[in-house]
C-alpha cells in the first residue's frame, strides 16, 4: 500500500507566485446542496436533485515578516477596489515534488486577522487570512 501524504508538505501559490511560507492552510471543502423535488404522481416520498455547490473560506496562517502582500490585498477590499486572484494550494511528496493541486478561481480575502500579543511568550507573532473563492478544481 503507498503511504499517504503528509499535511506539513505544501505551498500556496497567489497567481503563480509563491509570497511566503504558510504555517496553516485549512478550509479545502466542497459541498453541493441538495435540491428536493417530488411531482404528483411520484410515491410518498420526494426525490433529491443536485443544486448549487458551495466552497468554504481558505484560511491562511502565517508568521509576520518584512512583507506585507497579504495585508495589501485585503486593503484594497476594505477600500472598495476589490483585487480577484486564483490561487493554488499544492501538496508536495517527501521528495517536495508535486502530486496533488487544488485551484481557487477568483478569490478574495474576506478577513485579515493580526497577531495576539502577550510579553511573557516567545510565540511567533501569526497573522491570519480568510478567503473567499469561487470555484475549487483539482488540476
Amino acid at each position: 500500500m503507498p503511504e499517504p501524504y503528509r499535511g506539513f508538505n505544501f505551498l500556496v501559490e497567489i497567481d503563480g507566485i509563491t509570497e511566503a511560507g504558510f504555517q496553516e492552510c485549512g478550509g479545502l471543502d466542497i459541498m453541493t446542496d441538495p435540491v428536493e423535488y417530488r411531482e404528483g404522481t411520484d410515491p410518498n416520498h420526494v426525490r433529491k436533485l443536485t443544486g448549487l455547490n458551495k466552497f468554504s473560506p481558505i484560511t491562511l496562517k502565517r508568521g509576520i515578516t518584512d512583507s506585507d502582500m497579504l495585508w495589501r490585498w485585503q486593503q484594497t477590499v476594505a477600500t472598495g477596489r476589490t483585487e480577484r486572484r486564483n490561487i493554488s494550494i499544492v501538496l508536495l511528496d517527501e521528495a517536495r515534488q508535486e502530486k496533488w493541486r487544488w485551484n481557487l478561481r477568483n478569490a478574495w480575502p474576506s478577513k485579515w486577522t493580526g497577531p495576539s500579543f502577550n510579553a511573557t511568550s516567545n510565540d511567533v507573532a501569526v497573522e491570519s487570512l480568510e478567503i473567499c473563492h469561487e470555484e475549487m478544481v483539482k488540476a
